[in-house]
């Protein structure tokens, strides 16, 4: 009823939007704040709504006095004054996207969902708009004959594309019935993730004492505070939220709460209650497809990743399936490691590992193995000194500096900084944002408030940035420490960050690339966190400030390919899965629980002890995030960032400061201006090499070399050298 309630009220204030209209409003006047943040103080979720109309009312506006011109068509009249338009609708946007991802309430979500497909249908306006596309095409048909630049030609070219590939040649049917599944994947989109934040927050499992007195101390103190905060003083919380999850399946020995709360995860929107995603799966898979045959695709992965770097889905399965077999092959191996000591724990028979053990299990073998108890690791990564490493790594590569300021913030456990490039000047705004809250959705990521853009002055308006994560929140006795999975995490989020602090492109048109080259800038960083030259500069006892100890650093540096099997099998699944359910062709009675199933255990031969990463109910990525038939992007990425980190290997200084700057004047700074391979090439000076990331992943099997052969390419090559000898 509560949520009806929201939902009525929204609709009312919809209703109401000539009053609200009326009422001050932040969007509707300058920010006169410290570096141009949003003021977030002042902005009420009423306001959105009145701003959203003005904001796509202004950018109508714009866009018809291009379709109006009485001027023949060219690059500055059409391509860059589209780039220039709808600068309010962005601002608003922006805000808006951002804190319905961290700090959203049931007033924001109902709002979201009447936003959305009004959304869909303003850009479909624009795109679909016959007169604006014909100036577009009349550009873009002279492009090479009008003295432009390369820049220039590149916006004209992904203006076109953009139109073409959102239905600008289709005819007035097809452009209708389009328009309308835009719209209904906008309002299913909305639902899908709303779905998965109160599944997130309505489970909580209680312990009792007796229950975690062999967990950690900090796992315990950080459930006690949860705990609290429920209103269950004598009692320990634990909750789906990964800094809640994960510590639990490691380190605690019941098996049975292991099950519940594992369960629990896994099966999040699969429920058959009012948070389930089965039939929403349903309709946008069908409605994805429809799409993609209605612009002339096969299926909708061949659509979306027909303009990225993959090109192909073929391109797609190839890689997924030459990392697939072996890391399987992997995980097996350390399944019957981790069986050994599960069947001494349970002799009678009945008893088989399954999933919810394999965390348990593996702490166990990497304490056996590598004597590192992540617990006792964790003492060196507190959340502050691992971010000031980060800062000092960005200023040993690329002489940036991070000052904290104070600027209004959406929530009180945000921080802020203000990033000084080499000579001093602003850089942009960094916000973090980092542990978990009802409203904030699950893992980390990272996002704009406001992009890099230039002004009609020449001047540049720098970006404001933040940082989202869902790490373990300090207690009474310990600060927030953090796992190396977080660590590394961190450093990730960091390296995206970076990419729009540095990204400086004078069209807004040019700022994004393509998305399986976006992880590049995020996913290098990580490739820093735990080498022993780095972990020396911020890993440090959070009571006893002692640096890490030389004995834990080499067992960190052994355990490097610890359980790579699993993260690897699980990763890959769910790329697999991403990719399996949008090559359909045809869509009519899909069962999702089945599809998937078969696709993986029964076709590919996935081991029942791993599950997916992300199950389809609860894939936010590719159902509610832009990653639709894109979560490849992560492994495609890889092969580039472990190639890109072998340049500073190869110059015997992991900090090597022109290497850095290569990476930031070659493809930080560039944003799309060019496609992703040719900035990779411009960086590297040659093609990507997926050898560095198979054997990142442990998974590299060195070539056999058949000595017949060699013997007979010596053979030949002493031949030359005597003939030449002999002319």
């Amino acid at each position: 009823m509560k949520r009806l309630a929201v939902i009525l009220l929204a609709i009312t204030m919809i209703s109401c939007n000539k009053e609200v209209e009326q009422l001050p409003n932040p969007f509707f006047e300058a920010w006169n704040t410290p570096y141009g943040v949003p003021p977030f103080e002042s902005i009420k979720s009423y306001h959105y709504q009145p701003a959203f109309e003005r904001a796509m009312s202004l950018h109508a506006e714009e866009i018809q006095a291009i379709v109006d011109s009485k001027e023949e068509p060219n690059f500055e009249n059409t391509i860059a004054a589209m780039d220039r338009s709808g600068r309010m609708l962005s601002d608003v946007s922006n805000v808006f996207g951002m804190i319905c991802a961290a700090e959203t309430n049931e007033e924001l979500q109902a709002l979201e969902g009447e936003l959305m497909p009004k959304l869909a249908a303003h850009s479909d306006a624009i795109v679909m708009n016959e007169a604006l596309f014909a100036r577009v095409k009349a550009v873009y048909d002279t492009r090479f004959s009008c003295d432009l630049e390369a820049d220039q030609i590149r916006l004209t070219e992904k203006t076109y594309d953009d139109f073409v590939r959102s239905g600008a040649l289709l005819d007035s049917d097809k452009k209708a019935r389009l328009m309308q599944i835009n719209e209904e994947l906008s309002a299913l989109s909305v639902r899908f993730g709303s779905n998965v934040l109160a599944e997130n927050n309505n489970f909580v499992m209680y312990q009792t004492d007796k229950d975690v007195a062999t967990l950690p101390t900090s796992v315990r103190d950080a459930a006690k505070e949860k705990a609290k905060e429920l209103g269950e003083d004598d009692k320990y919380a634990f909750t789906l939220h990964k800094p809640s999850l994960i510590p639990f399946l490691t380190f605690s020995p019941n098996r049975a709460a292991r099950e519940e709360i594992y369960r629990a995860y896994i099966n999040r929107c699969n429920n058959n209650n009012e948070y389930d995603n089965k039939q929403i799966i349903k309709d946008m898979t069908r409605l994805r497809t429809e799409k993609a045959h209605l612009l002339g695709y096969k299926s909708y992965a061949e659509y979306a990743i027909s303009e990225q770097m993959a090109a192909t889905p073929k391109a797609v399965y190839n890689l997924l399936d030459e990392v697939w077999a072996p890391a399987v092959e992997r995980a097996k191996e350390e399944l019957s490691e981790m069986e050994v000591m599960f069947k001494n724990d349970f002799t009678e028979d009945g008893y088989k590992f399954e999933s919810w053990d394999w965390w348990y299990y593996a702490e166990r073998v990497r304490q056996q193995k590598y004597s590192l108890n992540e617990d006792v690791v964790r003492s060196y990564f507190s959340l502050d000194n691992t971010r000031q490493g980060i800062f000092n790594l960005a200023n040993r590569l690329f002489g940036i500096t991070f000052r904290p300021v104070s600027v209004p913030v959406y929530h009180n456990e945000v921080s802020a900084y203000e990033v000084l490039d080499k000579d001093e000047s602003h850089l942009g705004i960094l916000y973090f944002d980092f542990h978990p809250r009802a409203g904030k959705g699950q893992g980390a990521w990272c996002g704009y408030f406001r992009e890099q853009r230039y002004e009609a002055d020449g001047s540049r308006t720098a970006p404001v940035v933040s940082i989202v994560c869902n790490f373990t929140r300090p207690t009474e006795s310990t600060p927030s420490l953090l796992t190396l999975d977080e660590v590394t995490t961190l450093f990730h989020e960091f390296g995206h960050a970076l990419h729009f602090l540095f990204t400086n492109v004078r069209y807004n048109g040019l700022i994004g690339v393509e998305g399986d080259f976006v992880e590049l800038p995020s996913q290098i960083m990580e490739n820093w966190a735990l080498t022993p030259e780095m972990l020396n500069t911020y890993a440090t006892h959070y009571r006893t400030g002692e640096i890490i100890r030389e004995q834990f650093v080499k067992r960190i540096e052994n355990s490097a390919l610890f359980n790579q099997g699993f993260n690897t099998t699980e990763l890959i699944a769910s790329a697999l899965s991403d990719l399996d359910i949008h090559s359909l062709t045809e869509v009519k009675e899909l069962d999702v629980d089945g599809f998937e199933y078969n696709a993986l255990y029964e076709k590919r031969g996935m081991i029942s002890q791993i599950e997916p990463r992300y199950h389809y109910t609860y894939f936010a990525h590719i159902f509610s995030g832009g990653y639709s038939a894109g979560y490849y992007f992560y492994i495609w990425a890889e092969v580039l960032d472990k190639d890109a980190f072998a340049a500073f290997c190869e110059t015997g200084d992991l900090f090597d400061r022109r290497t850095a700057e290569a990476l930031r004047r070659e493809i930080l700074s560039k944003g799309g201006e060019r496609d992703g391979m040719s900035l990779y090439r411009a960086f590297r000076g040659k093609d990507p090499d997926k050898t560095a990331m198979l054997k990142a992943r442990g998974l590299w099997k060195e070539p056999v070399v058949d000595s017949t052969e060699v013997t007979k390419e010596l053979s030949i090559s002493e031949m030359l050298k005597m003939k030449k000898l002999n002319n």
